[in-house]
């Protein structure tokens, strides 16, 4: 049975817009997007007559963070949102809170349930760093029960979106907050599963005592790599890319967020797939959009890290957007538009 019900003439405009299939309106759409096959099949069959490559995404490897459709989660529960991820032909889930809003609460043994039900794979969790409440969900202030939860949901990664800021934004601090996640990776390791930081664009910022070195740096050489592992968001690295590439004196120090990952693969089980409009008005550098609608190239940066040797089914891409206008149209266009690219022949 069909994942989609209908052609999206939206998705095909993107994909020809970009040149990622050459696909125009119409019948080409219907193939790519037809009622006999799922997205990934349906895209198959369409670059499979043109004689292109093989799917850039690696089967049973794309998932969700949960934050892109907390709306939804709040107002008709957690069944109804993994009944539409499981139609548009998502695998994984990441979690940003076990809770939903008026469909009332769930054990977690019945959370984990409903989500493989679906065919939903729960992949990992965002959790609080730390808190000034000594009785906040954070994994300084409550780990085991943290890791507790994380264990009844079969989770296999555990981690924050907290920026290791807690002691400041020097070499030393940082040190500081490496200690802290090379005790909490400790901990999640024995029981199974993996620590993760998630960046934002602030992380490659430079240290204010030592302005030659960038705090990511310092994250990477203080964490014990078999203890802690990083989930690159990719749309805030290259935002962190357009900020610092030069230090606070004005001297150039570029650097290239794809490379962090082809140096440690190993240490990037888990990435964000968010897209963003290269703007340099914006702050940030860049406005964030669905994914596909924007500037940043995910054939050639999943390509990469899967052509390692190895590393095809070592990674978890996870689609995400921090606002999207709807977000069902969000989850449905980014997973047709991950699904439909190709690896250059």
């Amino acid at each position: 049975m069909s994942r989609f019900s209908q052609p999206d003439p939206e998705l095909t405009h993107r994909l020809s817009r970009r040149g990622m299939l050459g696909v125009a309106a119409g019948a080409t759409a219907a193939a790519l997007l037809g009622a006999a096959a799922t997205p990934a099949t349906a895209a198959e069959a369409e670059v499979g007559a043109a004689g292109r490559g093989r799917p850039v995404l690696p089967p049973g490897r794309l998932g969700i963070q949960l934050y892109s459709l907390r709306d939804k989660v709040s107002t008709l529960g957690f069944a109804p949102v993994f009944a539409e991820l499981e139609k548009y032909g998502y695998d994984e889930i990441e979690f940003a809170g076990y809770t939903q809003g008026s469909a009332g609460p769930l054990t977690l043994a019945q959370l984990k349930r409903l989500a493989r039900n679906h065919g939903l794979n729960p992949i990992g969790s965002h959790v609080g760093y730390y808190s000034d409440d000594p009785n906040a969900y954070t994994f300084a202030q409550n780990l085991t029960k943290v890791l507790d939860d994380a264990q009844a949901l079969g989770l296999k990664h555990i981690g924050t979106a907290s920026g290791p800021f807690r002691y400041g934004s020097t070499v030393d601090a940082w040190k500081r907050a490496a200690e802290d996640f090379n005790t909490y990776g400790a901990a999640a390791r024995a029981r199974g599963m993996k620590f993760y930081q998630h960046n934002h664009s602030e992380e490659f910022s430079f240290a204010t005592d030592n302005p030659k070195v960038r705090l990511y740096d310092v994250l990477l050489a203080e964490t014990d790599p078999d203890l802690v592992f990083l989930e690159m968001d990719i749309f805030w690295a290259y935002s962190g890319q357009f900020r610092f590439s030069r230090r606070p004196d004005g001297s150039p120090a570029p650097f290239e967020p794809l490379d962090y990952v082809l140096r440690q693969p190993h240490r990037y089980p888990l990435f964000h797939v968010k897209d963003g409009v290269r703007d340099p008005a914006d702050t940030y550098g860049y406005r964030m959009t669905d994914v596909g609608d924007g500037d940043i190239d995910y054939q050639r940066f999943i390509s990469a890290v899967t052509r390692l040797r190895g590393e095809r089914l070592a990674h978890h891409w996870q689609a995400e957007h921090d606002q999207p206008t709807e977000s069902f149209t969000f989850a449905r266009r980014s997973s047709a538009y991950l699904h439909s690219l190709r690896e250059k022949c």
